[in-house]
């Protein structure tokens, strides 16, 4: 059984003191003994003070990137072993956001992953088609294809160690989200697709999230397929309550 995995992506949101605003509201609303995974992605000014307000409760913390070297004449990068320094459990990676704006590809996409499982941390690593490639019905195309570039090159313990994040461009801060139905049928075939790489028994055990214009309305039904095995929430993670009700969508 897959123990659901919601994360938060707030993305260029939030200064210091509305971090440590929304995570002493957000805390008081969790209950100590909760039977999922929470993840904060906060901004990287905000992780020091994440990480102190964060330790000892059970919500962990990510960050949104990284770099592919651990120090470095790299001016403007994130290390890994900063990361691990502030607290981090979880780094998002491969963001449609990233590949569009910053030309990043799948085998760039790949080094971070390897660098990431190196170091400690566990990688979120996020794929999906844009409208036009699903208007062309080259979903399942770009789909194998970011599977097999961006998730290349793991040892099977490894393998088991990642999260995927299935999040379809065009439902992306747009307000329009898959169908339950379309969420089920893309995530199953990613989940065969990392099958034929490394394996039924590891493909099952992988948890792959579902991501775009979720809210505390849609995401049960979304949670209720068999390969949603939880959520990388954008917009609707900005406000605690919000975040809280999306947490709590069996409840």
């Amino acid at each position: 059984m897959r123990k659901p995995l919601i994360a938060a992506n707030w993305k260029m949101h939030k200064i210091i003191s509305e971090i440590e605003d929304y995570i002493r509201k957000f805390i008081s609303l969790v209950d100590k003994n909760f039977d999922r995974e929470i993840v904060l992605c906060v901004p990287f000014t905000g992780l020091y003070i994440a990480g102190k307000l964060l330790f000892g409760s059970n919500i962990k913390l990510g960050a949104q990137n990284m770099y592919i070297e651990e120090k470095g004449a790299y001016t403007g990068e994130i290390s890994p072993v900063m990361l691990k320094d502030v607290g981090c459990n979880y780094v998002i990676l491969g963001h449609s956001e990233r590949r569009k704006y910053f030309n990043e590809t799948d085998e760039f996409v790949n080094k971070k992953v390897l660098t990431a499982i190196k170091f400690g941390l566990i990688p979120i690593v996020c794929i999906g088609e844009t409208l036009q490639e699903r208007e062309q019905n080259k979903t399942f195309e770009v789909l194998e294809r970011q599977v097999r570039g961006s998730l290349a090159n793991l040892n099977t313990l490894d393998a088991e160690k990642i999260v995927i994040a299935y999040e379809p461009v065009w439902a992306i801060g747009t307000g329009k989200n898959a169908t339950p139905q379309q969420a089920q049928e893309a995530q199953q075939f990613i989940r065969q697709k990392y099958a034929e790489l490394y394996g039924s028994i590891v493909a099952e055990k992988v948890r792959i999230l579902y991501g775009g214009s979720i809210t505390p309305e849609n995401f049960k039904g979304i949670m209720s397929q068999k390969d949603v095995d939880g959520g990388l929430v954008g917009g609707a993670s900005l406000d605690p309550e919000s975040f809280y009700k999306i947490v709590m969508f069996d409840k």
